[in-house]
């Protein structure tokens, strides 16, 4: 897929693929550096998924959010680790470079990182556990640490069967090579994938929007 493209596993937006039981839009792109993103105040996936979130908000208070976004965290203007934040700004460590004792040594690796699996899943989980109210999920990002998780993918699922929009980050493909549950994702017959990069970035959020709204 070209970068700046929108497209849908199966048909396309004007089509109504949209509708119905697993709606589900996907925002994939190449990583943002630290210096493009301070250039450009922001342009990246989880900055855009939050502003759209944003924008919900204003036009219907009474949405019910639920899930997660990912952040660096930095000690000293270096990237040590990542959290994962829920919504309500509840936090949980996802990975670190930098702890040591003998339980992180079972913990599997990603790059430098160690990725804390049961942090994740004690945060996450709940997050994703289907409620009566629950107007919008937000999942940021379904990627290689996330997946680690055994109860993670399986509940990214069962919101697929729910009548609950999905609105989540996937990584582009590293060297060409997909992440399998990523593409069973972007595959799904309700996915709508876009595709961001600095020259669409503006015009991204319009697009989605309406989408949700």
């Amino acid at each position: 897929m070209e970068l700046g493209s929108v497209s849908a596993a199966h048909g396309s937006v004007e089509s109504g693929t949209m509708a119905g039981v697993g709606k589900c839009i996907l925002v994939t792109g190449p990583p943002v550096s630290i210096a493009i993103a301070i250039a450009f105040t922001g342009v990246g996936k989880t900055t855009l998924i939050m502003r759209i979130c944003e924008n919900l908000k204003l036009s219907n208070p009474n949405i019910k959010l639920q899930g997660f976004y990912s952040q660096e965290i930095r000690q000293g203007g270096e990237r040590v680790g990542f959290e994962v934040v829920t919504l309500d700004g509840r936090r949980a460590r996802l990975a670190s470079s930098t702890i040591s004792s003998p339980e992180s040594r079972q913990w599997p690796a990603v790059g430098k990182y160690k990725v804390d699996i049961a942090s994740f899943e004690s945060l996450v989980l709940p997050e994703l556990k289907i409620r009566e109210d629950t107007g919008l999920f937000i999942v940021d990002e379904v990627g290689k640490m996330e997946l680690f998780s055994s109860y993670f993918f399986p509940a990214i699922l069962n919101i697929l069967q729910s009548n609950i929009p999905l609105l989540a980050t996937v990584p582009i493909p590293k060297f060409g090579k997909d992440i399998p549950a990523v593409v069973r994702l972007k595959n799904h017959p309700c996915a709508t994938i876009f595709t961001l990069d600095k020259s669409n970035r503006d015009a991204m959020k319009d697009r989605i929007y309406p989408q949700l709204a």
